[in-house]
């Protein structure tokens, strides 16, 4: 595709692919509308297989997008990725960073040292990782745009202690890199999703909690204060596709609630 708003972009979308269920993950959603809209993807994921089938969607449409596995935990691999997006596409231009994990977690008492190292793995240094091998590719360009996926669980109050206090140094890292980074013309921002109807939330905590799936869905919903529904991925997608568009030239180190109003019961 040679139009669309990010028509000529090149983006890695980190977390590409989803586990199983009913709905599009975010993080597929993105990469299918960021190639709808005229970029390049390279599509990394854990699960290689559920990148190429992210992969695939995407020819089907008529756009262009090439599979990658990652463990992003794994600083080796994260430079891996961005050199094989310089490799294949010659650029990286938008990097979108949007794994995260809550699983296993809880209150503190019930809190274990593992746990707490993996969900900081997953959400926190994958994205030091990402970012430290894709910054440099970034500043040579003289431009450059990363989208960190947050949670408005690091604003709200959550009964997840190292999911809640891991996507709030996702935000404060986010911030951190802005300043030294706008020289470069280098604009680096997060969204905050909030309740979502997505494969991960929605199948996941079904089976994790063992509780019935649209009893849980019902639940979420009423939580919602715009509507009393839910988001989807595609929220996430199109909040994306705006913050990595020269369409938010102007806007650096933004924390964007995508979340019906929730986040503002803080108030």
């Amino acid at each position: 595709m040679t139009s669309g708003r990010l028509a000529g972009k090149i983006a890695v979308v980190v977390g590409a692919g989803q586990t199983a269920g009913d709905t599009i993950g975010n993080g597929r959603a993105t990469a299918i509308l960021f190639a709808r809209n005229g970029a390049q993807v390279l599509a990394v994921d854990r699960n290689l297989e559920s990148a190429e089938e992210t992969a695939a969607i995407i020819a089907g449409d008529g756009g262009v997008c090439s599979a990658f596995r990652a463990d992003v935990t794994r600083e080796d691999e994260c430079r891996a990725f961005v050199e094989e997006c310089v490799s294949r596409f010659g650029r990286l231009d938008v990097l979108h960073n949007n794994v995260g994990i809550g699983t296993g977690d809880g209150g503190l008492s019930k809190l274990t040292e593992d746990v707490w190292d993996h969900v900081y793995a997953v959400n926190v240094k994958s994205v030091f990782f990402a970012c430290k091998h894709a910054i440099p590719v970034m500043r040579k360009q003289g431009s450059g745009a990363i989208v960190n996926v947050s949670s408005i669980a690091s604003i709200c109050s959550v009964g997840l202690m190292a999911y809640k206090t891991s996507k709030a140094a996702l935000n404060a890292f986010t911030q951190g890199l802005v300043i030294a980074n706008a020289k470069h013309g280098i604009r680096v921002n997060a969204i905050l999703p909030g309740l979502m109807n997505t494969p991960m939330a929605i199948e996941g905590m079904a089976k994790a909690l063992d509780i019935d799936k649209a009893a849980l869905m019902q639940a979420r919903d009423a939580l919602v204060p715009l509507g009393s529904k839910m988001g989807t991925a595609w929220d996430v997608a199109n909040a994306a596709l705006f913050l990595a568009s020269d369409e938010a030239k102007f806007i650096t180190g933004a924390l964007l609630p995508v979340d019906g109003g929730q986040s503002c019961r803080i108030g």
